[in-house]
């Protein structure tokens, strides 16, 4: 088992109301491999001023690690397969729903993968079967109850 680790830092500011809830929600994800992200909670989740729509908040972050968990094993798919990939753009979507018990969750993922091949490209079956191997061996998608798609 390999462990993995982030740090999260917030600290209260001189202005904050905390007891009335009128706290700033930013604070810092700073990464094992020395990068720090401004990160808050949702805007939607929280209203401005006690959010930073500029942080990255963590269903951001979620949606993030399934398309990139996703694309890199779609690119070591590819290159086992003998495609070259010359780009890979994903604009995917997620949406924060409640399940049956009333609890909030992130209720399903949507990845709408674009990709540039360099060279041949794999025909609709292919590409089908790059993608379904990718989610099967995604380490985050195996993680969730989440409903990820491909579309």
């Amino acid at each position: 088992m390999t462990p993995y680790s982030a740090t999260v830092r917030w600290t209260a500011r001189p202005d904050d109301a905390f007891a009335k809830g009128q706290y700033s929600r930013s604070h810092e994800w700073v990464f094992d491999g020395g990068v720090t992200l401004p990160a808050s909670s949702s805007p939607h989740v929280v209203p401005l001023p006690w959010s930073d729509e500029k942080g990255v908040d963590p269903e951001e972050a979620f949606i993030a690690s399934l398309s990139s968990c996703h694309m890199l094993f779609v690119l070591d798919f590819a290159r086992r397969a003998g495609f070259a990939v010359a780009s890979y753009t994903d604009e995917a979507t997620g949406v924060l729903g409640k399940l049956g018990d009333g609890r909030m969750a992130m209720i399903s993922v949507a990845l709408h993968p674009r990709i540039t091949w360099a060279g041949a490209a794999p025909d609709a079956a292919a590409l089908a079967d790059l993608h379904d191997k990718a989610h099967h061996a995604c380490f985050i998608a195996n993680s969730v109850t989440t409903k990820v798609t491909i579309e």
